[in-house]
């Protein structure tokens, strides 16, 4: 694991955790000119998906504990801010119900924060691998995947190019990327239960909730935390960060209250 930095260290600490089998720089290339103004800004960078290392993701809480040594070791044990993209949420979680590091606001960026167990698990971590390190290596996406992008409409295609271009679709940048990788990667998240009903002291939980993935998802927020401060937007999952990068960025400044 790596972490990289960015803007005054006198700034307001903000960490930034990517999605599901993304790169730090792929996932917040285009917000991090706009943060590193008002923050200082450390991207994390997981074992397996950072192109200077030759190394295997392992499991969400030994990624987790990499994450705490980091924050004790170079912010004292407390940080500002936490966001986590999609499935960086889930360490989100996992950060404030372990207590071992304090942050002041932590923040899930549509997250799915989907539970599951057993062969369903793996299965599902087994296909996921399978066709994701098909387009991690070969570039863009199999036909079938394709023609059915092709006949969205223009703004949906729009959005849905932006959030596959975190995937890789578009060059082989992500070629080096370890099928063992993906598949622990989306397994162990699965699999790595968080708490119901989250509530440390001195830390605010946010929720960039994106109300068209579906109110089943409202529902998790409010099982996992026990008071969850709800931003709602009537957009996809993660739209907010790849279609409007600098209304994010405002949104990012209101929660931390920067």
């Amino acid at each position: 694991m790596k972490f990289y930095t960015c803007g005054n260290q006198d700034n307001p600490s903000l960490l930034l955790l990517p999605g599901t089998c993304c790169t730090w720089k792929r996932n917040f290339k285009t917000v991090i000119p706009l943060l590193e103004q008002d923050f200082y800004v450390i991207c994390v960078s997981y074992d397996g998906f950072d192109d200077q290392e030759d190394t295997v993701f392992p499991d969400m809480v030994t990624e987790t504990e990499k994450i705490e040594n980091y924050i004790q070791e170079h912010l004292g044990g407390r940080i500002h801010a936490v966001y986590g993209c999609s499935m960086g949420g889930s360490f989100v979680g996992l950060l404030v119900q372990r207590q071992v590091i304090h942050m002041d606001h932590g923040i899930l960026g549509s997250s799915d924060l989907d539970q599951e167990e057993g062969m369903s698990a793996r299965f599902k971590a087994w296909l996921i691998a399978h066709v994701l390190h098909s387009i991690f290596r070969e570039g863009q996406l199999p036909g079938f995947f394709q023609k059915r992008l092709d006949a969205k409409e223009p703004e949906q295609r729009a959005y849905m190019e932006k959030l596959l271009a975190m995937f890789g679709v578009g060059d082989t940048g992500m070629a080096f990327v370890k099928r063992k990788s993906i598949c622990n990667q989306f397994y162990s998240d699965l699999v790595t239960p968080l708490q119901e009903g989250i509530d440390v002291p001195g830390t605010m939980l946010h929720i960039f909730y994106a109300t068209k993935m579906g109110e089943q998802y409202l529902e998790r927020y409010e099982k996992h935390f026990k008071h969850p401060v709800i931003h709602r937007h009537d957009l996809q999952h993660e739209e907010l960060l790849v279609s409007h990068p600098e209304k994010w960025v405002e949104e990012v400044k209101l929660a931390t209250q920067v």
